[in-house]
């Protein structure tokens, strides 16, 4: 495996690592694990920033005229690349509204 394949795995395993942190991060919430979450979403935020660092490469590529044809592969690796960003939004909510519940209850 080579250049434009290569970069696509390294994508899709990047923010697929960040997805399943953010997904741990809902999870450590629901139990009430705040300071967990936290260090879950940052862990995640970092796998992310290696997958989004990735794509902006090729995206640089394309803009000098440099880059490769997109296959199926580059459109799965964007496609993962958004879902995780969504997931990220998704488990903030979730631990603002698992903080605001907790609080609630301890009023």
């Amino acid at each position: 495996m080579e250049g434009l394949e290569l970069i696509a795995f390294q994508i899709i395993s990047a923010v697929g690592t960040a997805r399943s942190c953010y997904i741990e991060a809902i999870q450590a919430a629901k139990t009430g694990e705040y300071e967990d979450a936290k260090k879950l979403i940052a862990e995640g935020d970092e796998a992310f920033v290696e997958g989004h660092d990735a794509h902006a490469g090729l995206l640089q590529q394309e803009a000098a005229g440099t880059g490769s044809t997109v296959n199926l592969l580059i459109l799965h690796a964007e496609d993962q690349l958004m879902s995780a960003e969504g997931f990220k939004t998704i488990a903030q909510e979730f631990i603002d509204v698992y903080q605001r519940l907790d609080a609630e209850k301890e009023a």
